[in-house]
């Protein structure tokens, strides 16, 4: 695996990609988004919306980047999120990028979220 920035994108740009329909553009314009943009409450809806898309590449990485804002902005709208990643349980496949996203929270926000038992 190689090691590639994470370059800056414009709003306007990530905006064209997501309504593209091509997953691989979808979720580039989405990660390079939640590392340059600074708006995280803006950031943190799209991540919202997307968590929903039926493509589950894109609503994996949704998930793990609701992480990434707690580690980037140190703050989420948990009355917002928490349910989304609630709903994410339904899915064995978005299961790792769940987990790895509450650990992020976790950490960054420091806090403990009940987690159900398996």
């Amino acid at each position: 695996m190689r090691y590639v920035e994470v370059e800056p994108i414009s709003r306007q740009e990530a905006e064209a990609a997501f309504t593209s329909g091509v997953s691989h553009a979808i979720c580039d314009a989405l990660i390079r988004l939640v590392y340059h943009d600074p708006d995280g409450n803006w950031l943190q809806e799209k991540c919202i919306e997307m968590s929903e898309d039926s493509d589950v590449g894109v609503a994996g990485l949704a998930v793990t980047c609701l992480g990434h804002l707690a580690r980037i902005h140190r703050t989420l709208d948990l009355e917002r999120v928490l349910p989304i990643l609630k709903r994410a349980r339904t899915n064995p496949e978005l299961a790792g990028r769940l987990e790895d996203a509450l650990d992020d929270i976790e950490t960054y926000l420091d806090l403990k979220i009940k987690r159900p038992k398996n």
